[in-house]
């Protein structure tokens, strides 16, 4: 069971649900709580766990060796990221534009472009209590997330059996970090509010999920101000809201302090309790 816990917009309270979801569903089941929103990782602010391991992570790029180049220009040609540059009596490579496709390298007659690690940035292994929790963190300076947040998922892959809950804390937005955090999810869930930014967005989020031909339900956080818009909208669309957090200064003050909610709070205990049994009673991801 994959489930990605995204967002149109930043702030609409991705992660109070991702880590109140995990922390609630891990009492009774194996889950792994992931946070892939590389570039600002933030679950764990809200976790008081153990560090297990740290593991560097890296990405392959290519060098020049001008030994036995012969300044062809096929290397620049075939980059669709302008990442390499051939110049009259060089190649110029910009790491920092670089995919990592290997076309330069593969390609080129004379070897002169070998790939060779460059440090991205770092994956951390916690655990609290029952539940595992991974985060990964790009360096500073790193611009691309995607190649982090793909070494992330194939550890969590690895690491964890089919038994296991997955739930993906994703990046905010609808850009390339979101596709790869979604794309082999079994169910995404789109947290949003009810004003008329959190509409907006959603609709761009519902959107990119169509085009992914995903399952989604929406969970509206900060319920009771705005409007019944996200309701209505959802409601013709046939999009499930599968939860309602309500607006609450107590749950502002909890969240100011990094401490978790539905233990605290019965409201948020009884929608996560609608979320979870939303969850199994759909055999999401074949599980029951």
């Amino acid at each position: 069971m994959k489930i990605a816990i995204a967002s149109g917009k930043g702030g609409t309270g991705k992660t109070t649900l991702s880590t109140n979801l995990g922390s609630f569903l891990a009492e009774n089941n194996d889950v792994v709580l992931v946070d892939l929103d590389v570039e600002e990782p933030n679950s764990g602010l809200f976790l008081k766990s153990t560090l297990i391991k740290k593991y560097d992570k890296f990405r392959m790029v290519p060098e020049w060796d001008l030994t036995n180049c012969t300044l062809c220009g096929n290397c620049q040609k075939v980059c669709n990221f302008h990442a390499v540059i051939t110049l009259k009596t060089k190649v110029m490579v910009f790491p920092q534009l670089c995919h990592g496709c290997y076309a330069c390298s593969e390609l080129c007659p004379n070897n002169s472009l070998p790939m060779k690690q460059e440090k991205m940035g770092e994956l951390k292994h916690f655990k609290v209590g029952k539940l595992n929790f991974v985060e990964s963190r790009l360096d500073v300076g790193q611009e691309q997330a995607v190649p982090l947040i793909s070494q992330t998922l194939e550890f969590v892959d690895e690491k964890y059996t089919k038994e296991t809950i997955k739930l993906y804390d994703s990046p905010p937005g609808t850009s390339c970090p979101v596709i790869e955090a979604t794309k082999d999810a079994d169910f995404v869930i789109l947290v949003t509010e009810p004003t008329p930014f959190g509409f907006h967005d959603l609709k761009l989020a519902i959107d990119t999920m169509r085009v992914l031909k995903k399952e989604i339900g929406v969970v509206v956080n900060r319920y009771g101000i705005g409007n019944n818009d996200v309701i209505d909208y959802c409601e013709k669309e046939n999009i499930p809201v599968i939860a309602t957090i309500p607006n609450d200064r107590k749950i502002a003050e909890l969240y100011s302090r990094g401490e978790l909610l539905y233990d605290k709070i019965t409201e948020v205990k009884k929608e996560l309790e609608k979320i979870s049994k939303f969850i199994f009673d759909r055999n999401i991801g074949g599980n029951k």
